[in-house]
């Protein structure tokens, strides 16, 4: 069986939901809170970015499909770990409210047509963006937090083992 683009980006945004979650479990709260170094994120925190991103991407594959070349808002949900206190959320709510999401997200693109991935919507900063791109997009912007989880959750097991902090440098976010 051949897949097209679509399927594989659709393959690729369920299998990241899967191994976010995946990642996360099993961890104190205290290990779920713990920063690496200063202006990184715990794992708590990735989680919560993911999930507001997540409505911010399903919000613009929304517009996008509802109407012609809507204008798409820029929100940016990096401020939000910032502004808001996601270290006291509960984790599995997060998780449950990411996973829903997502399942939106994706039950929208599977409904489309193939020349329907390419309507647009018209981004204050990036110009144009098709819903391919915001899949993209989407499956980029995983694959970047997933990789910053693993490394995270890498360490958090590590000083278990040796039991205490490690003595390794920390890489600043990427």
């Amino acid at each position: 069986m051949e897949y097209s683009s679509q399927q594989w980006m659709l393959k690729a945004l369920h299998e990241a939901a899967d191994e976010l979650q995946s990642q996360l479990l099993g961890f104190s709260e205290e290990d779920l809170c713990r920063r690496p170094a200063p202006g990184e994120w715990s794992l708590k925190e990735i989680a919560a970015h993911l999930r507001d991103a997540e409505a911010c991407f399903l919000e613009r594959l929304r517009l996008i499909v509802s109407q012609d070349e809507p204008d798409l808002p820029d929100i940016d949900v990096d401020a939000y770990v910032l502004e808001q206190d996601y270290q006291s959320l509960d984790l599995y709510e997060v998780l449950l409210e990411f996973s829903r999401l997502r399942q939106r997200s994706s039950s929208l693109l599977w409904s489309l047509e193939p020349s329907e991935w390419e309507r647009e919507g018209l981004h204050p900063y990036r110009g144009r963006l098709s819903i391919m791109q915001v899949a993209r997009d989407m499956n980029e912007h995983d694959l970047s937090h997933l990789w910053q989880a693993r490394r995270l959750r890498r360490q958090i097991e590590e000083e278990r083992a040796t039991g205490g902090a490690s003595g390794g440098s920390h890489e600043g976010q990427a």
